[in-house]
């Protein structure tokens, strides 16, 4: 059965629009007609989840799927989670609203070694008990009849080492999930139908290639994990997907999200083979998507979804042979459009005139390059590919082209790293600012996020054991050596973070427990933010209470060192079992050692896309090749564009907000117009400076919480057009809570309505807070404030002075009114027994002469003697000065 959520989601709520399921995309599939209902669970709040692009690819997918339906789920803030709790409310899906547990099988992205601690947070709220031993049941899986769901996870972290975590999961997916996902959902559909247990449904699961059943496998003493039963594999296969863009476009929140934009992926998997890096090594091979699918699916997204900028993404952008001119021509198209381009971390040595063409323009987007390191030696011990003259050259070119300012990412820790490598990084910032001087322009100053090398699974360097004691003493260093750079902003990485994320991403299966404590001791991924003392702590405590401590210690220390002097013996054992030696990720673990070694001699390995075969294994019919496509001609780059400032028309529109919609904020309200407008194709003018913006204007903002059905907002065109011609377009691409009610053409010179605006007319619900209290004589309450000249309010300026408002001169009329039919379309204005709905009129100016609703609950409590509470307010009216009744 749905939650009974509207009693949570209220505007005390931070941001409640965002558990909602409302969004544009959002997919509602009738509940009966589905044999398989799955969440895709995301563990982290949502403006991070919302805007991942693959939880909203496999969301896509997966309710294209005929009998199968997808709903979402995300971490809860910490308020409703205090709710949740509170009211004994379990957490519930977004679209259907029900709780966790109506479903058949629940999917966790695990992209951070951290980050099952908020699974298990999420799990607990939804009432589901944490481990697959304490979901076991003996009789035929159906979660209508009282199973639990299968819980699994997929991502980065769980395809590296999913081992500390076996404990939580029924089931772990490997690799990549666009054709994996399906086939499990059949499987699961033809279990159910056949009224398997839910052992027996895992055996069938554990058949399909990418999907590990931890329960069928055991870990030996050595920390390797095999099999317990004959008939299930020895080595798990990470499933290899073809990109698809066209699903990137699924779902665009209301709220604003971490990546506000449409993400089209161009490139999965890279070649370029860093030692250090884990997402090249687990997405091998690399796959180019063709630059004539990229170009449709930015064109057909932009006009689906109405985002203004737009993402390419991939793990190394500028390995897409085809950006410069997929990138152009997509420029050119869209040049008069107000759009911008944004790249994550490039390849400095592919920077040129082409790449900063289509990142520039009105809007400059940040420019990230990630050199790692600081000396040429240490970036060929990583194979980086990048030397100091391709490096000087690239940022020379971001200055050039009108850059002065770009973020530098570096390591320290790296296997062979020396102090004077360390050193190495400031004179590399120092030298670059000075060499790319240009006269006349503001030297170049520099973000720099300098991170602790954590050693990662299924890479060459994952036998290293940094040191937290020597992280500290190279951070100082550069402290040191970065003292007097002003002009370089230096963001160091906690190393209890990197700490942590090395003893659980390279841990065994007995870190289950470790990951149980922290989290029932607080540690979540938001406290290593608000309280890393607290959330550390967390995780120590938990360490030595599993008898870990002398494991962890270790790492503190540095156990070991690769590169020791020669003569000198390694203490690692090469050949040692694994963790996650049962995952066969295709990349073969001789090679690694052999890249190892490669690594201690400072040798280099060239790109396998490009440059011949390395031998690492992935290449073969279980992981296919690398798909590189040849690059297209580029055309010729017609300027950035400037967007059109003309005002011809405008047009005043009345509007409601009604429903769900009460619980959006003004500033997500104005982005949802501006978002209309672009799907609606209509010529809205813009405003000029660095950050052109659409020009419309709401007379006020709407209270959060309050419909209303007299909203006012101006459009200025830059294009005249037939105003009900307008109305009609922008409604088809408004929620229908959101209706249009009328359009006016007004003068172009005259003012706007935020300047006219003068009254406001409310409906107020309000009743006593006790009840028992008295009985309510609210006419007589009303006569009362009314026959008053006086009521004084203080209120706190912004200087911190206090200050005595008459709210009386404010209010122009209060009384008692009726729940009458021209109130229908508002259910929440329906009056209960006790209750009463009061019609006010009040200033309403944005010069700061504005009665609010509260402040009139304030002044009938004084009446009444009683407290009372405001339980609906909505706005049927605005007033302007020119004498309009909108």
């Amino acid at each position: 059965m749905p939650v009974a959520v509207d009693t949570l989601l209220t505007p005390d709520i931070n941001k409640p629009a965002r558990y909602l399921g409302n969004e544009l995309g959002a997919v509602h599939k009738p509940w009966d007609q589905a044999a398989v209902r799955w969440v895709l669970t995301y563990p982290e709040i949502y403006e991070v989840g919302a805007s991942n692009l693959g939880h909203i690819i496999l969301y896509s997918i997966l309710n294209t799927q005929p009998r199968q339906l997808c709903d979402r789920a995300y971490l809860p803030a910490a308020d409703l989670a205090a709710k949740l709790k509170e009211t004994e409310t379990p957490l519930f899906a977004v679209e259907s609203r029900r709780n966790l547990t109506d479903f058949d099988i629940l999917g966790f992205s695990l992209s951070y070694e951290l980050g099952a601690t908020n699974i298990l947070e999420m799990l607990s709220l939804a009432g589901v008990p944490l481990t697959w031993r304490e979901r076991d049941s003996a009789g035929a899986f159906n979660t209508e009849d009282g199973s639990w769901p299968l819980i699994f996870a997929g991502g980065q972290t769980a395809t590296s080492n999913p081992e500390p975590y076996a404990d939580f999961f029924d089931f772990v997916a490997l690799g990549d999930g666009e054709e994996l996902l399906p086939e499990i959902g059949l499987v699961i559909e033809e279990g159910k139908a056949a009224g398997l247990s839910r052992e027996d449904l895992l055996l069938d699961l554990a058949q399909v290639p990418g999907v590990y059943v931890p329960r069928f496998y055991n870990m030996a003493e050595d920390g390797s994990v095999h099999p317990n039963r004959p008939d299930v594999p020895k080595r798990i296969l990470r499933r290899v997907a073809t990109p698809i863009p066209a699903y990137a476009m699924g779902l665009v929140p209301y709220v604003e999200t971490v990546h506000d934009r449409l993400t089209i992926e161009i490139r999965r998997g890279c070649t370029r083979g860093c030692r250090f890096c884990q997402p090249g090594m687990l997405t091998r091979p690399a796959r180019d998507v063709e630059p004539e699918a990229v170009i449709d699916a930015i064109e057909t997204g932009m006009r689906k979804t109405g985002y203004n900028e737009f993402s390419l993404l991939s793990l190394s952008c500028s390995d897409y042979l085809a950006l410069p001119a997929v990138g152009v021509e997509v420029k050119n198209r869209l040049k008069d459009e107000n759009i911008s381009l944004s790249l994550p971390s490039q390849r400095v040595d592919r920077f040129d005139e082409n790449i900063a063409n289509i990142v520039g323009g009105t809007r400059l987007t940040g420019l990230t390059f990630a050199p790692e390191a600081g000396t040429q030696r240490m970036r060929d011990i990583i194979n980086k590919g990048l030397t100091n003259e391709e490096l000087l050259q690239g940022v020379k070119t971001a200055h050039e082209q009108g850059w002065d300012k770009v973020k530098l990412y570096f390591m320290i820790g790296l296997p062979g790293e020396t102090d004077a490598d360390v050193i190495g990084i400031a004179e590399t910032v120092r030298w670059l600012r000075q060499t790319c001087y240009i006269k006349g322009r503001k030297p170049l100053s520099f973000n720099i996020t300098i991170s602790n090398f954590t050693p990662k699974p299924h890479t060459p360097f994952q036998w290293h054991t940094v040191s937290t004691e020597e992280f500290k003493r190279k951070q100082g260093l550069l402290r040191a050596e970065f003292h007097t750079m002003r002009w370089a902003k230096v963001n160091f990485t906690d190393v209890r973070i990197s700490a942590m994320e090395d003893f659980v991403g390279r841990g065994d299966r007995s870190l289950s427990a470790v990951v149980r404590r922290a989290w029932e001791l607080g540690a979540g991924m938001d406290s290593w933010w608000e309280s890393l003392d607290n959330a550390f702590n967390a995780w120590a405590q938990a360490i030595e209470e599993a008898g870990l401590t002398w494991k962890y210690r270790q790492i503190a220390q540095g156990e070991w060192n690769v590169m020791a002097a020669e003569g000198e013996t390694p203490h690692a054992n090469l050949d040692a079992a694994l963790p996650w030696d049962h995952l066969d990720t295709g990349i073969d673990k001789e090679w690694l050692k052999q890249d190892l070694l490669r690594a201690l001699e400072a040798a280099t390995v060239p790109d396998c896309s490009f440059e011949g075969c390395s031998h690492c294994g992935v290449c073969g019919p279980d992981f296919g090749h690398n798909v590189v496509v040849p690059p297209p001609p580029i055309p010729a780059f017609v300027g950035h564009g400037k967007p059109d400032s003309e005002r011809v028309q405008r047009l005043r529109v009345t509007l409601g907000k009604l429903g769900t919609m009460a619980l959006m904020g003004h500033l997500d309200l104005v982005r949802l117009f501006d978002r209309a407008l672009r799907r609606a194709s209509l010529p809205i003018s813009f405003t000029g400076g660095f950050h052109p913006g659409p020009r419309l204007s709401p007379a006020n903002a709407l209270p959060l919480g309050a419909t209303s059905s007299g909203e006012v907002v101006d459009f200025e065109l830059k294009a005249p057009m037939d105003p009900q011609e307008f109305l009609q377009r922008l409604t088809e691409q408004l929620p229908l809570e959101i209706p249009l009610y009328g359009v006016e053409e007004v003068p172009i010179d005259s003012p706007a309505a935020t300047k006219l605006l003068e009254q406001a007319e409310y409906y107020l619900r309000v009743g006593l807070e006790n009840p028992a209290d008295t009985e309510p004589d609210w006419q007589a309450w009303v006569n009362q404030v009314l026959g008053q000249t006086e009521i004084l309010w203080e209120k706190t300026t912004k200087s911190g002075k206090i200050q005595q408002v008459n709210l009386r001169e404010q209010l122009y009329d209060l009384s008692l009114a009726t729940d009458d039919s021209a109130l229908s379309a508002v259910p929440e204005l329906k009056v209960e027994p006790g209750e009463a709905l009061i019609r006010v009129v009040g200033s309403c100016r944005n010069d700061g002469n504005l009665l609010r609703p509260e402040q009139v609950l304030w002044m009938v409590e004084q009446a009444a003697g009683h407290s009372l509470q405001l339980r609906h307010k909505h706005r049927s009216h605005l007033y302007l000065a020119d004498g309009s009744t909108p």
